[in-house]
């Protein structure tokens, strides 16, 4: 499946084209309007920035744990006393939550920042432009298809125009 991805500035553009690609002979379901008063990022299915970091912060939970183990063996290996009153299983303990809460934080910023690199692709440039105002129209169908919605999306001059093909599966056999 290939898509396009033309950025128009304002609805009337964006009607314009989307009947010139109607006249074109491109079929209804395989053009789309994303903007006010249209399709929506999330309703057309965009990624959402905010749900990826959500994600990258949940794959990298395991360090919550694991700092809290490193924080307790350093202390007992050192025998640093934080606070003397609570005696040496409690100085463990407290070694142990401050790992927790270092490895808390690792999880937050570094997954977080993972989440948001790694995951969202053009679609944050993309959910950026819809909430400045601008329209979306995406044509997805064969490479043909997607050429000759090209060419017609050229004359609108739009602010910006990019393809992309999904990835094809490939099989691996044994022989």
């Amino acid at each position: 499946m290939h898509y396009l991805v033309a950025v128009l500035p304002d609805r009337i553009q964006a009607e314009a084209a989307y009947s010139a690609l109607e006249n074109e002979g491109l079929p209804n379901n395989q053009v789309d309007i994303l903007g006010n008063g249209y399709k929506s990022a999330d309703e057309y299915g965009l990624i959402n920035p905010n749900q990826q970091i959500k994600t990258g912060q949940a794959r990298f939970s395991w360090l919550i744990p694991f700092g809290f183990v490193a924080g307790y063996a350093f202390n007992v290996l050192t025998g640093i006393e934080l606070l003397p009153a609570i005696g040496a299983f409690g100085n463990h303990l407290l070694g142990g939550m401050l790992g927790a809460i270092a490895g808390g934080l690792g999880a937050y910023f570094v997954g977080g920042g993972t989440g948001l690199l790694v995951g969202s692709g053009d679609a944050l440039s993309y959910r950026n432009r819809l909430n400045a105002g601008k329209y979306l129209i995406v044509v997805k169908g064969s490479e043909e298809l997607t050429d000759r919605a090209t060419r017609v999306l050229r004359q609108f001059e739009p602010e910006n125009l990019q393809g992309y093909a999904e990835p094809r599966e490939t099989k691996v056999t044994s022989a």
